[in-house]
């Protein structure tokens, strides 16, 4: 666990997320139990690395930043517990798109 009012930064090319919080009921007001809800595959960026070297030495960027919306893989990335939330760890290729309004 995380000291307090410290924060992960992510190294080389992986990218930190908060998965959207399931929906509990349905449009019609019916609650939906924990056993029944879909994964959720959409999150927000919460924090990025600088990202990686190619083999000539040259910095290639994470493409994303902090803030945005993204579609994440139904699989895969490192779930943390940081101060009683939940966050993944992805790299920056494994995040399958960018949502844009």
């Amino acid at each position: 666990m995380a000291a307090p009012g410290k924060r992960l930064i992510p190294l080389l090319n992986r990218v930190l997320v908060e998965r959207f919080t399931a929906e509990m009921k349905t449009k019609g007001g019916i609650m939906i139990p924990e056993t029944a809800q879909t994964k959720v595959q959409s999150a927000t960026v919460v924090a990025v690395g600088p990202g990686r070297q190619n083999e000539k030495g040259e910095l290639i960027p994470v493409s994303l930043k902090v803030g945005d919306k993204v579609l994440l893989p139904e699989w895969g990335g490192t779930k943390l517990e940081i101060e009683e939330k939940e966050y993944h760890l992805f790299q920056d290729s494994d995040i399958l798109g960018k949502w844009e309004s």
